[in-house]
C-alpha cells in the first residue's frame, strides 16, 4: 500500500484522533499515548511535533490522511550519538508492510540528518508484531529486560532493538 511520511499539520487533528483512539494501539505505547485519545491531547501532540527543526516526528499518510506517526527522539549527554525510534499505525493498515517501509525511511533520514551512529526502539515483550517489523527493517535484538514495563496492571519485558550506521 502506498504511504508517505510528512510533517504533521493542524488539519491532521480529526484523522489523528480518529485513528489513534484505539485501545489496541495504546496498549503497546507508553502511557503518554492516551486512551481515549482526545482532541485536546491530539492538538498538544501536533503542536509539539511541529516545533522541531529539522522535523523529528512525522505523520504516516495513507489515502490522503494521517493514519499513524513515526518519530526520532534525540538523546542527550553520553547517549547523544543515539536516537530512539517510536511509531504507531491505525489498525485498518496493519500487516500491509507500511511500518516496515516507514522505519527503513526513518533510519535513512536519521543517519543522514543527525550526527548519530545508532537508532534503537524499545518494543514491549508482548508486542510480537512490532518485534517482527523491526527485524524485517534490519534491526537486531540487543537486550531483553525481564518484567521492567508496567502497563495496564501487569508487567512485561522491555526489548531493545537497534541498527547501527555502517
Amino acid at each position: 500500500m502506498n504511504f508517505k511520511l510528512r510533517p504533521w499539520i493542524l488539519d491532521d487533528l480529526d484523522s489523528l484522533v480518529r485513528n489513534a483512539n484505539n485501545h489496541l494501539i495504546a496498549q503497546n505505547m507508553m502511557d503518554q499515548f492516551p486512551f481515549p485519545y482526545s482532541k485536546e491531547k491530539g492538538m498538544d501532540f501536533i503542536r509539539q511535533a511541529m516545533k522541531s527543526s529539522p522535523t523529528t516526528i512525522f505523520a504516516i499518510e495513507v489515502n490522503g490522511e494521517a493514519a499513524g506517526g513515526i518519530g526520532l527522539h534525540l538523546q542527550q549527554d553520553v547517549l547523544r550519538k543515539n536516537v530512539e525510534l517510536g511509531y504507531w499505525l491505525a489498525q485498518p493498515y496493519w500487516n500491509q508492510g507500511i511500518v516496515t517501509q516507514a522505519i527503513r525511511q526513518m533510519v535513512e533520514y536519521g543517519f543522514s540528518t543527525f550526527d548519530v551512529n545508532r537508532i534503537y526502539a524499545r518494543p514491549f515483550g508482548s508486542n510480537l508484531a512490532s518485534q517482527r517489523t523491526l527485524e524485517k527493517a534490519g534491526f537486531k535484538l540487543e537486550a531483553r529486560f525481564e518484567n521492567t514495563i508496567y502497563k495496564n496492571g501487569s508487567f512485561t519485558d522491555e526489548l531493545i532493538y537497534a541498527v547501527r550506521k555502517t
